[in-house]
């Protein structure tokens, strides 16, 4: 049997109206376009800001990834409480302001200064998402969360695809106007939600705010609480580990490895959008429906496995393409994991549960860079014992091997008590 929460419940929500899910899916897809809109145009401003030094940019640019995780890191948990407090609606709408007034922000930002502390500010009200995912487990029944969660994650699929193209292109024509059209699509998207969006967390429902809870320490302590829920979580951060390989070293390996232009390189990063958002749009449901949350977990990580194998090990450029529809299955691997820990955690705790959730995956997310480019400069390197460039995919597959033997254990245990 599934495991299952103290207490799920949906019937005393309030009826949401036809459009408040469809808020939550094009929340995350702006948000993501508005990230995905700057991407390809920030290290050029930072590099103007440096007078045009490439290494000097390199190295800024860095430093504002990592304090923009590092602001995820605090504040999702954050958020997530004081959405468990104060309900989903006020911190949705007030972060996406926020963001709006962000992007202004950077846009007039006449200094490195500056636009640094706008990165810290995204940081802290992108951290939203998380609270996004908890207004999505107040209006679902658990056994629809899976298939819900796997079309919001085709949002950020689609994001991230349709995003850098966008700014690439408005890039073309003045540095800033990124910002600003990241800006006005999050200023409509606030403005949207004033409309349509209701509570989703009645008021009998919430939890008192602790600062101990909020913090990314005391947000953790959630997920030692249960074993069940603990060995999910575990899985959960070696599974953000092991994606990481693909943002950090996926552009050095096929340059380097297959001798790819940007054009091949790009062309090549949106078939792998476009088959995750086919997958985690249409398919999950069908899946989970088929094979339970169990068996989707599995058969996630089970074909990440497979997929990273290929990535690592094909010969040629043509035949890593092969990897990508086995890779894009994976993706069913977060719908199904996400949705069988909401059932371990009452809905006056769905809020910490996504923030702490969130944490984990952005300490993965600071770790990651570190662990796959080392692994992919020492063995494309004089001393590594073989010549290996796909060593870092190699290493992610192993990754997905030890998760995928977590869940298991950590299932079949759940199964027999």
């Amino acid at each position: 049997m599934e495991a299952s929460p103290p207490s799920v419940a949906t019937e005393d929500a309030p009826a949401p109206r036809r459009g408040a899910v469809a808020f939550i899916f094009v929340t995350i897809l702006l948000d993501m376009l508005a990230l995905g809109l700057i991407m390809p145009i920030l290290p050029k401003l930072i590099e103007s800001f440096v007078g045009n030094d490439t290494a000097q940019a390199a190295r800024i640019f860095g430093l504002f990834g990592t304090a923009w995780a590092l602001m995820q890191f605090v504040f999702s948990p954050v958020l997530g409480s004081l959405s468990d407090r104060f309900g989903r609606r006020p911190v949705i709408l007030l972060s996406n302001f926020g963001l709006a007034a962000d992007y202004v922000l950077m846009a007039l930002a006449p200094s490195l200064a500056w636009l640094f502390v706008g990165r810290l500010i995204s940081g802290v009200t992108s951290a939203s998402i998380s609270t996004a995912f908890a207004y999505i487990s107040d209006l679902t029944p658990p056994d629809r969360r899976a298939a819900i969660f796997g079309r919001i994650g085709a949002a950020f699929g689609a994001g991230f695809v349709l995003g850098p193209a966008t700014g690439g292109l408005l890039g073309d024509i003045d540095p800033r106007l990124p910002f600003w059209a990241a800006a006005a699509l999050s200023f409509a998207n606030a403005l949207y939600g004033l409309l349509v969006l209701p509570e989703s967390l009645p008021s009998k429902r919430r939890s008192p705010f602790r600062w101990r809870a909020a913090s990314p320490l005391g947000a953790l302590q959630l997920l030692r609480s249960d074993r069940i829920l603990g060995g999910l979580s575990v899985v959960n951060f070696i599974t953000q580990l092991a994606h990481v390989v693909l943002p950090s070293t996926f552009v050095l390996y096929a340059t380097y490895r297959y001798g790819w232009d940007t054009r091949t390189v790009g062309l090549t990063l949106a078939m792998v959008g476009i088959c995750a958002m086919v997958v985690q749009g249409g398919a999950v449901g069908l899946i989970v429906r088929l094979l339970g949350e169990r068996g989707a977990l599995m058969l996630g990580l089970s074909a990440g496995t497979v997929g990273f194998l290929i990535f690592g090990l094909a010969p040629t450029g043509p035949l890593s393409w092969l990897g990508i529809p086995v890779m894009a299955l994976w993706g069913v691997s977060g719908a199904a994991m996400q949705a069988l820990m909401t059932r371990l955690v009452p809905p006056d705790r769905q809020g910490q549960l996504q923030g702490a959730t969130s944490s984990v995956q952005r300490v993965a997310q600071l770790a990651g860079p570190f662990l796959f480019t080392l692994t992919f400069a020492y063995f494309i390197g004089a001393a590594a014992p073989a010549h290996l460039p796909g060593a870092p995919f190699l290493l992610a597959s192993a990754l997905l091997i030890v998760a995928l033997l977590i869940a298991v254990r950590t299932l079949s245990s759940a199964k027999s008590s």
